[in-house]
């Protein structure tokens, strides 16, 4: 039955992706903010798809701690789930993802339309002045910025290296963090195709004000509450 379940949802992400690329392209001409919301519609549909054929729901505490300025939310990555979700909870966004996610067929092309930064990992000092160049561009827009400061999705129980662009960023542009723990790979692990039900969960921390602050002392601090937080969701 889990595996049933779990095609059908593949079965709606599939149809519908090449319609929201096919809206993407026609929004190229509209304000970006707008030009997200609308292709954001995808990630809110399977939201609701996911709950109907996977029966998996979420519970978020700290939703307060979500204002109206721009903000860059430094999150544990450990699902497909987020990249979703967040979509759906926080104000219109784009993430710090790697450049070799836009050239993947369809999905990669509106993914492209979403304005996100794209980074060359291996440029080094490099990366992180374009980070802060581009990110600066996307906070001034009126976008909130979403990094995982992991890079990659990490299985339930385990941790990684935080990497410091995130903070970087942050502490450069002077914006406030807001950081995320989440338990989604329990129920969507990385690499699997079949999703168990159940209710994730997902904490939002108190705003984190960055001036005065230095990226590694900021990195720290958020690495230190997210994996805190962490041992409270299981």
């Amino acid at each position: 039955m889990l595996f049933l379940r779990s095609l059908l949802f593949f079965i709606g992400q599939v149809i519908t992706a090449p319609i929201f690329t096919l809206v993407a392209l026609l929004a190229m001409p509209l304000n970006p903010i707008l030009r997200n919301d609308l292709i954001s519609g995808w990630a809110r549909s399977m939201l609701w798809w996911l709950k109907v054929t996977c029966n998996i729901r979420h519970e978020i505490t700290g939703l307060e701690n979500i204002s109206d300025s721009p903000t860059i939310v430094l999150s544990k990555h450990q699902s497909a789930w987020e990249t979703l979700a967040f979509q759906a909870i926080f104000p219109t966004q784009v993430y710090v993802l790697k450049r070799e996610l836009l050239w993947i067929p369809i999905f990669g092309w509106g993914l492209a339309m979403s304005s996100p930064i794209a980074i060359d990992r291996s440029a080094g000092r490099e990366a992180l002045k374009k980070l802060v160049a581009n990110g600066q561009a996307r906070l001034n827009r009126g976008f909130w910025v979403v990094i995982f400061p992991e890079g990659t999705r990490i299985t339930p129980g385990e941790r990684s290296k935080y990497h410091i662009g995130g903070a970087w960023l942050a502490t450069h542009t002077k914006t406030q963090v807001l950081p995320v723990a989440h338990n989604a790979g329990e129920y969507w692990a990385k690499n699997t195709f079949i999703k168990k039900p159940g209710v994730i969960k997902m904490h939002i921390g108190k705003p984190i004000l960055t001036a005065g602050l230095k990226a590694d002392a900021l990195n720290h601090q958020v690495e230190s509450w997210i994996e805190a937080e962490m041992l409270t969701l299981n």
